[in-house]
């Protein structure tokens, strides 16, 4: 956590780098915008699991998965002028992140997630792909049209995104 100006620095050396000498490199941080201007592909973990990964414009610009959205909504944005993080009371996350020594059954989002269901508290959700973006997937239920809550009318909004 540099300030800016050096941080851009870095990250256009290794851009350079990476795009002159056709380099491979693993950039880990917990700054989503970065990724998206440092990498062609982004992989969001939460709790040590993979919950969402595509091409970073793809992530940043649709995410997908509930914790995505909320990252995405907590990061620092010049554009947004209301104040406020973006999103609605229905996207917030709850509770505390989960033990990693004794995490969650299920997804481990599930304690937080917004949009829980039944199956996520029992049953780990695998990759699933996203419609409209080759290459976009999310481990969330809500994309799965077979394990979807009729109850729960944010799946509407998510299966179709």
């Amino acid at each position: 956590m540099r300030d800016v100006s050096i941080r851009l620095g870095v990250l256009n050396l290794l851009r350079d780098l990476k795009d002159r000498l056709h380099l491979a490199i693993l950039y880990i941080t917990h700054d989503i915008a970065s990724a998206r201007y440092f990498a062609d592909d982004t992989l969001v973990m939460y709790a040590g699991r993979m919950v969402e990964g595509g091409d970073s414009e793809t992530i940043t610009q649709s995410p997908a998965h509930p914790y995505t959205r909320l990252l995405i909504a907590s990061a620092p944005d010049p554009d947004r002028i209301t104040g406020d993080a973006g999103g609605t009371d229905a996207d917030e996350a709850k509770g505390e992140p989960p033990s990693l020594i004794v995490p969650p059954s299920g997804c481990r989002f599930n304690p937080r997630c917004p949009h829980v269901m039944e199956v996520c508290i029992t049953e780990l959700p695998p990759r699933i792909p996203i419609a409209d973006a080759p290459g976009h997937w999310a481990a969330c239920w809500l994309y799965d049209p077979t394990k979807t809550d009729p109850n729960n009318t944010a799946n509407d909004a998510m299966v179709t995104s």
